[in-house]
């Protein structure tokens, strides 16, 4: 029974590290890609080989945990919930990789007012403050912590929905732009998709924490 524990406690630990560093890598992403830094963004990209070993090692020991101690209840659920977080975050880290690499790949930086038309810093900020809330629901099992991200993810969903007009019209106003507006756009998207994933870590938190499936239930 200790051994399970400790086992248990290892796993914990993993999910808490590869929450951070899928965390550092969004974050460094942005700042990459916000100051056309192809430094910061090489390293985003070799950093990714630390993110896919953790997932591995991560999915390794929850099976088996699965297989050893045949959990039940509260310590099943802990397992299912961190392997769905666990996939759900190296997702997020893919998206921190494939900003990064239209940085290494782009020849020229954003024009600021394009960051400023699509409230990029707006949507960084949000997803900076989602990912405080699910820090706090992991770490200290606090249910009221992820039910924020879903208020959160709203703000993400509407710069979403308008941001195709605005890289519209800024193209007729200057077509010189049109490379870097499409760029944005899709950047936009995987920060829209990146605030789904979080939606999702927050459901299986609840899950874990209260026996609770949200997974459709909030789409009646």
């Amino acid at each position: 029974m200790a051994n399970a524990i400790y086992q248990r406690e290892i796993i914990n630990q993993s999910g808490s590290k590869m929450l951070s560093l899928c965390r550092s890598q969004l974050e460094k992403a942005k700042v990459a890609f916000r100051e056309h830094d192809s430094d910061l963004a090489e390293e985003v990209i070799n950093t990714e080989n630390r993110v896919n070993a953790l997932d591995l090692k991560i999915e390794e020991d929850c099976e088996k945990f699965l297989a050893l101690y045949n959990p039940v209840a509260i310590d099943l659920r802990f397992i299912m919930a961190v392997r769905k977080i666990n996939f759900d975050l190296e997702r997020i880290a893919d998206h921190a990789y494939s900003i990064s690499k239209y940085v290494v790949d782009l020849d020229e930086p954003i024009e600021p007012h394009l960051f400023e038309k699509l409230q990029f810093e707006k949507m960084y900020t949000t997803i900076s403050t989602m990912f405080d809330h699910i820090t706090a629901a992991y770490e200290e099992k606090d249910v009221k912590a992820a039910r924020k991200v879903f208020k959160k993810d709203k703000i993400l969903d509407q710069i979403n929905r308008e941001s195709f007009s605005i890289i519209e019209e800024e193209i007729r106003k200057d077509s010189k732009v049109i490379r870097q507006s499409l760029i944005l756009f899709s950047v936009v998207k995987k920060l829209e998709r990146v605030g789904d994933l979080m939606k999702n870590i927050a459901e299986e938190v609840i899950f874990y924490i209260d026996a609770e499936v949200l997974k459709h239930k909030r789409k009646k």
